[in-house]
């Protein structure tokens, strides 16, 4: 952990001047308490970094939350014979290509449309989930684009813990979060946040707040709650889908989210911890730290920090940007990798190729003093939003 100043603490061994900048910026609004903590994943974002942790007192900063609120991850430990990858990959690309529905605009339509009682909530919570819940209903069940997945692969534990023996087992991992709709809430109150500070300077504006005693404030906080149940109900249809293609049980379950804001107490003060790109990692609390498509992914406990506003990173982070990675690499390169790690690749586009990603390794080591790593997940199987 570095300590860039009294109001930044940083854990990030890689870290981009302009992300720092960013950071330091956010440090010294005068709202942020105790101070502001990057992750080892963190990169550059809008207003707060990705990777940022952000505790103020009785207001929300959408942009703080992030544009895809309550992104979340889920594992499932099936009942199925590891050999089953390699001896039958086409069963188990199929249960993906079935169940699964990803990209921008992706749902399911007509008879095909998913149920949930998620969708039995008071969607009146705000005009954007009340106008869109119809839209909600579509999207119900599916994926998004950028690095949202599905994708089987093998989950090693050294010792007893999740309610399983130690051992080799096949797993199903999922990231997604509240796909439309969500985004649009988060740029409608992103929007009246800054209508609501024309005071602060250009390069500030996505720091602005909502104070939550405001009706905009209970809006979005209203939505955002929604959002998150709604992008758990996502990953809830995923899973259950494949699972029944494919006739197994489930040995266990792991699921948390990032893009959010929690009332928390942090030492004598209720605050309003936003985590943007970054997991909730107070002590005993279970959390899945993805790498890449083709490198490792943990399963991870949290120690509860407090340096860190118990948190920990989302994933391993990105190394540069969707579209310096366009320019860099070429499938080629990325399915020489794939092939190097036994990785079958169904779809994705070449701005998620695993070179564009920081060394989830190095990122591991950095945050020892926030996790402890309970099992390793090894991605072999995978389908993301086609380019």
């Amino acid at each position: 952990m570095e300590k860039i100043n009294d109001r930044l603490l940083n854990w990030a061994s890689i870290l981009e001047p302009t992300t720092r900048m960013q950071a330091e910026r956010t440090a010294s609004m005068p709202f942020s308490h105790p101070h502001v903590a990057l992750m080892p994943d963190a990169h550059l974002g809008y207003g707060l970094p990705i990777g940022g942790v952000l505790a103020v007192d009785n207001a929300v900063i959408p942009y703080a939350v992030g544009v895809d609120i309550a992104c979340r991850m889920r594992m499932s430990v099936l009942d199925l014979d590891v050999g089953t990858i390699e001896g039958q990959t086409d069963k188990l690309k199929n249960a993906l290509q079935r169940e699964t529905c990803f990209g921008v605009g992706a749902g399911f339509r007509g008879k095909n449309r998913k149920t949930h009682p998620v969708m039995d909530e008071d969607w009146t919570v705000s005009p954007i989930t009340r106008k869109e819940k119809d839209k909600a209903w579509t999207q119900l069940g599916s994926s998004g684009s950028g690095n949202h997945f599905a994708e089987f692969g093998t989950l090693t534990l050294e010792r007893d813990d999740l309610g399983l023996q130690a051992g080799v087992y096949l797993a199903l991992l999922t990231h997604s979060g509240s796909r439309g709709t969500g985004a649009d809430v988060a740029q409608h109150y992103s929007s009246r946040a800054m209508d609501n500070h024309p005071e602060l300077p250009k390069e500030l504006r996505h720091l602005s707040w909502l104070d939550l005693d405001s009706e905009a404030g209970q809006e979005y906080w209203g939505a955002m709650q929604l959002m998150g149940k709604y992008a758990a109900a996502n990953h809830e249809l995923i899973h259950r889908a494949v699972v029944k293609n494919l006739g197994v049980a489930v040995f266990a379950d792991v699921e948390n989210h990032h893009n959010f804001a929690w009332k928390e107490r942090h030492g004598d003060r209720e605050v309003v911890v936003h985590r943007k790109g970054a997991t909730p990692a107070a002590e005993g609390v279970l959390g899945i730290i993805p790498g890449s498509m083709a490198t490792s992914g943990y399963v991870v406990r949290g120690r509860g920090n407090a340096l860190s506003i118990k948190s920990c990173s989302h994933g391993a982070g990105r190394l540069m940007s969707r579209k310096a990675a366009k320019n860099k690499f070429t499938w080629n390169e990325a399915k020489q990798f794939l092939r190097e790690r036994n990785v079958d690749l169904i779809s994705a586009g070449l701005d998620e190729v695993p070179m564009a990603y920081k060394d989830i390794e190095q990122v591991m080591d950095a945050q020892k003093d926030l996790v402890d790593i309970v099992a390793r997940f090894d991605p072999r199987i995978v389908k993301m939003a086609p380019a």
